[in-house]
């Protein structure tokens, strides 16, 4: 890679490198990381050994970082016209768009599923790219400026990092896996829509269908409370198929508070509902994760 590409003039190494981490999205990144380690630790079967984690933790960031990075490339026209994303490294001019990064993020992605080919196994490493494959492909792709689904769809990218851990332990995938996978797949909707009501005016100059620009806040709203409840429904069935009390109390305390939450914007649309709702979204999925931990060590 050229490194006028990679160090733009009258920019300093550090400037560099700080604009080059900006591109990963590493705060998605370690979320999903952290699923994956906990598909792994709440799937039955011999324990892993630190090695198989780290590269399990390693490869999912890393095929998370490719996608991401991926993902600003490809939005960088849209993003100059986002008050939220204005102000990323490919809109501003601080690295260079260039198509040199598309190799990089192509070797992030390859070295991601062979570790996790070789130290794991294949299933896991599948999981791993169709994670990534998701959301740089499928959502940034084809899905994001031409349905308001396309969060819907985009979101089974969390899931397959909960298949990864899994397979990790048990290529076969037993049911505990799934529903957790099924969790963050109707956590997504909710937590996004949340975020894009917030945020609907800079989607609808961006030409973004996103579901409050194509029907309205105060329906998207409402559908983000119904949402929320058929995930609280969701996180609710683990405890038939293995998880312990713990989790359950993880699962009721985070999921009530996001329905709580979530009706609140139902009845009062706006901007701080709206962003009540994306924190509430995030405490839930913190609580569910802690607890899913806990009670698989505890087991």
């Amino acid at each position: 890679m050229h490194t006028t590409m990679l160090k733009p003039a009258g920019r300093s190494a550090a400037q560099v490198a700080r604009d080059v981490i900006s591109l990963f999205k590493l705060r998605i990144g370690v979320l999903i990381m952290i699923t994956a380690l906990v598909g792994m630790a709440v799937t039955p079967g011999p324990a892993p050994s630190v090695a198989q984690a780290l590269v399990l933790a390693l490869s999912v960031l890393v095929a998370s970082a490719a996608a991401g990075a991926f993902n600003q490339y490809v939005e960088h026209e849209t993003d100059r016209l986002m008050k939220r994303t204005s102000r990323r490294a490919f809109v501003t001019g601080a690295l260079p768009h260039h198509p040199a990064w598309l190799v990089m993020m192509a070797v992030l992605l390859a070295v991601a599923v062979a570790a996790a080919w070789w130290v794991l196994n294949a299933v896991a490493a599948l999981h791993v790219f169709l994670g990534a494959f998701f959301y740089g492909v499928v959502y940034t792709l084809w899905l994001k400026r031409r349905t308001a689904m396309n969060i819907v769809i985009g979101g089974l990218a969390g899931s397959f990092a909960v298949l990864a851990g899994a397979a990790a332990v048990d290529p076969s995938l037993g049911p505990l896996p799934w529903l957790l996978a099924l969790v963050l797949f109707l956590w997504t909707p909710p937590h996004f829509w949340s975020l894009a009501i917030a945020n609907r005016a800079d989607y609808a100059q961006a030409g973004v269908p996103m579901l409050p620009v194509v029907v309205g806040t105060e329906r998207a709203a409402r559908i983000v409370f119904l949402s929320t409840l058929a995930l609280f429904l969701a996180s609710l069935a683990p405890l038939a198929f293995g998880a312990g009390p713990l989790y359950g109390v993880g699962a009721l305390l985070g999921g009530l508070h996001f329905v709580r939450k979530s009706w609140q914007l139902a009845r009062r649309p706006e901007r701080s509902t709206a962003m009540g709702s994306f924190f509430a979204s995030l405490v839930q999925l913190s609580l569910l994760l802690l607890a899913a931990s806990m009670d698989a060590l505890l087991r």
